[in-house]
């Protein structure tokens, strides 16, 4: 890295950790940047636009459009928070609309895969992230004191825009963490990183990785024998989908499903309403008996 470079670098960082972007949000501005600086000759406070339409020419050839989008987005911040200038350049590349769908697996799909997990640390943290709604994220990082025995209700802290939720807990899925807990007593962690055998799980404070728990997944997926293309988040989309299918049937509407799965927008959640076959406010009756089967995984 030059002199130059290496100045907005941690200018750049510096203005992400002020306004308070995710860390995921971080990494991608600060690898974009990087990219920029390696691929075009002009240093980054002289960028001309005839270089920045090559640069995004050939970032479409090669890279997807998730990846393009994330670039625009790094630059734009750049010159706005680092630099201090009009971005004036937001019609170099427009990023296609594209409404997609989730794939989404039925409920005997979605016990099928999770009956091949044979590891109970990952056959737990999994059925939790579906029967809960939660992300990867928010599954692996569960800690004892987020469970609400009285209310029967997980507390998910600081999740995706730092924010709090109170999500329905079936019983079934009570009993299959109290279960697992049971197994190595750590104090803070449902799903501690495991230590191997000759080593104790119950005082570390890190908990399981992520990848892991991925792996897990899409060896179960195969051994599963089903011909889908679909991931750990998947689970979430099938959550989602399955309870607006049965809130139909219960008269639950769908705002208490936007709730129960922390969206900010109505409209992220009428998605489902596609997904699903033609919502009472007894979401948690509606939600033991959605989660019964999952009583064959214990």
């Amino acid at each position: 890295m030059n002199d130059s470079f290496q100045k907005y670098y941690r200018a750049m960082q510096l203005e992400l950790k002020l306004q308070a972007k995710a860390k995921s949000t971080v990494d991608n501005y600060l690898r974009a940047l990087r990219r920029v600086n390696d691929l075009i000759a002009s240093p980054l406070d002289q960028l001309k636009e005839e270089e920045l339409k090559l640069y995004f020419s050939e970032l479409v050839d090669t890279y997807s459009w998730s990846t393009v989008k994330m670039d625009r987005c790094a630059l734009s911040f750049f010159y706005q928070y680092v630099l201090k200038r009009e971005w004036k350049w937001l019609e170099i590349v427009r990023i296609p609309r594209v409404k997609s769908l989730p794939d989404i697996l039925s409920q005997d799909e979605t016990l099928l895969i999770l009956s091949h997990l044979e590891k109970a640390r990952y056959r737990t943290c999994l059925t939790a992230i579906y029967s809960m709604g939660l992300r990867i994220s928010e599954g692996v990082r569960i800690q004892t004191g987020d469970i609400c025995k009285d209310r029967m209700r997980l507390h998910v802290r600081n999740s995706k825009g730092y924010k709090d939720r109170l999500v329905p807990l079936p019983q079934v899925t009570y009993q299959m963490l109290r279960d697992y807990w049971v197994m190595h007593r750590n104090p803070l962690l449902l799903f501690p990183r495991y230590a191997g055998k000759s080593r104790s799980n119950s005082k570390t404070t890190l908990h399981m990785d992520k990848g892991g728990v991925q792996s897990a997944f899409k060896a179960a997926l195969a051994d599963s024998g089903l011909a889908k293309q679909v991931s750990v988040h998947s689970l979430r989309h099938s959550y989602a989908t399955h309870l607006v299918e049965a809130g139909v049937e219960a008269g639950v509407n769908l705002r208490v499903i936007q709730e129960i799965l922390g969206h900010s927008s109505p409209a992220t959640t009428a998605i489902y309403s596609h997904l699903s076959k033609p919502v009472i406010q007894d979401s948690d009756g509606m939600i033991n008996k959605l989660m019964q089967r999952l009583g064959a995984l214990r």
